[in-house]
């Protein structure tokens, strides 16, 4: 049974944009929050701010909106506008927590950012004009009838195999590969997604007056949401503590997106009443907007290790730390992505203060090594 299509997907839509923009507005303010308590003796300081929790509740309310799009939209047309947190976080992050920039340096350092965004825009304009315009109403019966259906349950046996695969490569071989710990996030979040537009669907059913909550379907979907979405944060977080969180941003997206549309087509039959024109202006439009994500984290400095060492300035006595040209403390600059902090390069090396009686002190008798064997900067 399919639904009345156009204003369903718009109001999905419009739902989807507008949580991942709470969510890009949410992040936003919650990291500045924590930059400005950043030095702070408690740790826990940023619990007593009221802009945290303005944060923790724009959050709440964004997932909510973009579980409830589920419902309204079809998955294939839902699961890319992720990509609207990407250009929303990159803006909002320069706006909030950038303090000062020169000039002559902002368009060589921004210019993919820029670009990015742009791609991104185009890339979402085009899959949301071709995507999907019709889906299934939700209930349980239709639900029970895909999941006993053959071509899902091809695809979930295809997954598994795959997964095991994948999980014992990062298990057993210590295959900390970026792509593998993703792809194993990326195959669990297509059945999260699934189950995410079931049991949504049912809600909402529920709400409108058909009851579909006293079916068995609904808690095993309800089950595999939970579960699954607790092991793709548990890989998540694994990832973050190897490798930089713009990388990770961009391939998760992806890799995730790649598998929500192939779930989406499989498993609720999205695009069998598609022509051949839209399918190849769709998948156009999420490879474009692969693209500008891309372009958008690519932008991000990223950061180098401290590597202290010192030297003595022999004419005037002063021992100086240097770290390969950058100062000790560097002020902090927003990035334009993806709200990270970068380094101040420009910064000259900081030195430290020696009392006055030392430096009148100083002779060449205390200084015992001659100055060419010194280690210079």
């Amino acid at each position: 049974l399919l639904c009345c299509t156009l204003q369903d997907n718009l109001i999905g839509t419009l739902l989807a944009i507008f949580g991942n923009v709470l969510l890009s507005i949410s992040l936003s303010v919650q990291k500045s929050t924590h930059v400005r308590l950043a030095g702070t003796k408690d740790p826990r300081a940023f619990y007593f701010t009221k802009t945290w929790w303005f944060g923790l509740v724009l959050i709440v309310l964004g997932e909510l909106s973009i579980f409830v799009s589920y419902a309204f939209a079809p998955l294939s047309l839902v699961a890319p506008l992720n990509a609207v947190s990407v250009i929303a976080s990159s803006i909002l992050g320069f706006i909030f927590l950038r303090e000062k920039w020169k000039p002559r340096d902002f368009l060589r350092r921004y210019i993919l950012s820029f670009l990015g965004c742009a791609l991104t825009i185009v890339g979402t304009y085009l899959f949301v004009t071709f995507g999907p315009n019709t889906h299934e109403t939700l209930a349980a019966g239709n639900i029970v009838k895909h999941v006993i259906g053959w071509p899902f349950l091809l695809y979930l046996l295809l997954e598994i195999i795959a997964f095991c695969f994948l999980l014992y490569f990062y298990k057993q071989r210590k295959a900390n590969y970026l792509v593998v710990i993703l792809l194993l996030v990326a195959l669990l979040g297509s059945v999260t997604v699934i189950t995410v537009k079931a049991v949504s669907g049912m809600i909402v059913l529920s709400v409108m007056g058909n009851l579909q909550l006293n079916y068995p379907i609904f808690y095993i979907m309800f089950v595999c949401m939970v579960a699954t979405a607790f092991f793709q944060a548990t890989f998540l977080s694994q990832a973050t503590h190897l490798y930089d969180s713009s990388l990770i941003a961009s391939v998760n997206y992806i890799l995730s997106t790649s598998f929500a549309v192939s779930a989406g087509a499989v498993f609720y039959l999205e695009f069998n009443h598609e022509d051949a024109l839209h399918i190849c202006m769709f998948l156009l439009g999420c490879l474009v907007a692969f693209l500008g994500v891309f372009l958008i984290t690519r932008s991000r400095k990223k950061s180098k290790a401290f590597e202290p060492y010192v030297t003595m300035d022999v004419m005037q006595g002063l021992p100086t730390i240097h770290d390969k040209g950058r100062a000790i403390q560097p002020d902090y600059n927003g990035s334009f992505s993806y709200g990270a902090l970068v380094n101040n390069d420009s910064v000259t090396p900081a030195t430290l203060p020696v009392a006055p009686d030392q430096l009148s002190s100083a002779s060449p008798a205390a200084f015992p090594h001659h100055m060419t064997n010194l280690k210079k900067d």
